[in-house]
């Protein structure tokens, strides 16, 4: 099966939220891997900018009004893309740890391993 074929196959069989799960989970794997790095380093650079990304593709899918999560859960969401943004940029110019953003992704996905 080419990998085409398969990424479509995974796209009807998968529901939304293991998307959202497995995403969070390759994202926060390489911020894990990266923490120790100098910030120059391009794989520091690449899984901040993807973490960056993932947090920005949310806010924007939140602030759609048809989104049809809660209006506070929204609102969440896009206050903590707002911290991502801004943290992200103290990593890399200040040096600071990664390890709030691997505890934001982690909590995430704690919520998303939920079961209703």
């Amino acid at each position: 099966m080419s990998l085409t074929a398969y990424q479509r196959t995974l796209k009807t069989v998968e529901a939304p939220r293991d998307t959202e799960y497995r995403l969070f989970t390759n994202i926060t794997r390489a911020l894990v891997e990266v923490r120790e790095l100098p910030r120059t380093d391009k794989r520091v650079i690449a899984a901040i900018g993807r973490n960056r990304q993932l947090w920005t593709t949310l806010a924007s899918d939140c602030s759609d009004p048809g989104n049809q999560l809660p209006q506070g859960l929204r609102a969440q969401i896009i206050s903590l893309s707002l911290w991502v943004g801004r943290y992200s940029s103290k990593v890399m110019r200040e040096g600071a740890t990664i390890d709030p953003l691997v505890d934001i992704n982690r909590t995430i996905m704690q919520g998303l391993e939920k079961r209703t």
